[in-house]
């Protein structure tokens, strides 16, 4: 028997309407001078939205595999407003701002501590994949998306 403990992915918390997810700046997420790839920011942002869809018990593979629908970006505005260097903590929030029909706009912050680093509003659009068309969010998700806004 192993008397190795469990490692377990990081997990993100709700505050009040917000939910927060933890990252660590590693050198792969750095460039030339030292600090974090512009791109990159786009990369833990996802991290966040795909884990805050997981803490609300929204099963993204059942989704897929059963129903043939899924979430895409539409459209994404980020403001970068100060650089993340390596073996930074970040901590990346989503916040959801609206929702229609068939999408929905997450705000999400990246912070390292106090400081505000990126501002991003994504646009998420719910299709059916074998469409390719937007269709309708269903019922038990947007209810939870309800809740938070």
């Amino acid at each position: 028997m192993s008397t190795t403990p469990s490692v377990l992915p990081a997990q993100g918390r709700l505050i009040d309407k917000t939910f927060t997810f933890p990252v660590r700046v590693y050198y792969e997420d750095t460039d030339a001078g030292g600090i974090v790839y512009y791109a990159n920011y786009l990369k833990f942002a996802e991290r966040a939205r795909s884990e805050f869809l997981r803490f609300l018990d929204i099963d993204q593979q059942h989704i897929l595999a059963q129903k043939h629908c899924g979430f895409i970006v539409r459209s994404c505005t980020i403001d970068y407003l100060s650089s993340a260097k390596l073996d930074d903590a970040l901590t990346i929030s989503c916040q959801v701002k609206e929702l229609g029909g068939a999408s929905a706009v997450i705000h999400q912050d990246i912070r390292c501590g106090e400081n505000l680093l990126a501002r991003l509003d994504v646009k998420i659009i719910y299709i059916n994949l074998d469409t390719h068309r937007p269709t309708r969010i269903d019922a038990e998700i947007a209810d939870k998306f309800t809740t938070l806004i």
